[in-house]
């Protein structure tokens, strides 16, 4: 499968979305529940013809967006050494936008789930893929980890995507194991997420550093 097939897959699921919308329109209520609170309880409406074409069309958009970015990135030799980790991204993400617009389908039909759970495993198997694909980014201007020091270096950015792809990974299994604590399940992803933005952005700026100075990083610091 080459990069105009995955596309094209990735094009059948936005496809999917909006055939979901035109069949379940007629069933229906005017006010769609759009939005809900961490203990999975609706706290947020949105009109019919916007709640049915808001995904279908956000997902279009960003499907030519994502065929666009490898196109005119200025490293664009780099991306296409992982091209099909970035191509199967864009599946994955176009994949989870059509659970995200089937799940509120699904609730305004009537069927009963708590759909914040949903969210988060589809978050979580998101955020896993995003793991598998920062470690084997090659240094870009649109994909990964873009810290000042990592564009900088071509060193500093493997070793902070190496760290960065076994911590989102982690944040998946943490947020996996936060689906049994009910209303708290938000802060599994929540807390792992900003942590390891944090950490993350902190080890670029460290290695950079150390770099800099000549002084070649501990093994250790690459946990």
């Amino acid at each position: 499968m080459n990069t105009v097939h995955r596309f094209m897959l990735a094009a059948g699921l936005v496809v999917l979305g909006g055939v979901a919308s035109v069949v379940a329109a007629p069933a229906i209520p005017d006010q769609l529940v759009t939005h809900w609170n961490a203990a999975g309880e609706p706290d947020g409406m949105m009109s019919k013809p916007l709640a049915l074409a808001l995904v279908p069309g956000l997902s279009a958009v960003l499907l030519a967006v994502f065929a666009v970015l490898p196109r005119i990135d200025p490293l664009r030799e780099n991306v296409a050494a992982f091209r099909p980790y970035y191509d199967w991204f864009v599946v994955i993400f176009m994949g989870f936008m059509i659970v995200v617009h089937v799940g509120v389908i699904a609730f305004n039909l009537g069927y009963e789930f708590d759909f914040t759970l949903l969210i988060l495993g589809a978050i979580a198997g998101l955020f896993y893929y995003i793991g598998i694909l920062l470690a084997h980014a090659e240094r870009n201007w649109f994909v990964g980890i873009r810290t000042p020091w990592t564009l900088s270096s071509e060193e500093v950015w493997d070793r902070t995507h190496e760290l960065g792809g076994r911590l989102f990974k982690l944040t998946a299994l943490v947020t996996l194991i936060g689906l049994l604590f009910g209303e708290y399940a938000v802060y599994f992803l929540l807390m792992p997420a900003l942590l390891t933005a944090a950490i993350t952005v902190v080890y670029s700026y460290y290695l950079y550093e150390q770099l800099e100075r000549g002084a070649e990083p501990s093994p250790d610091s690459n946990l």
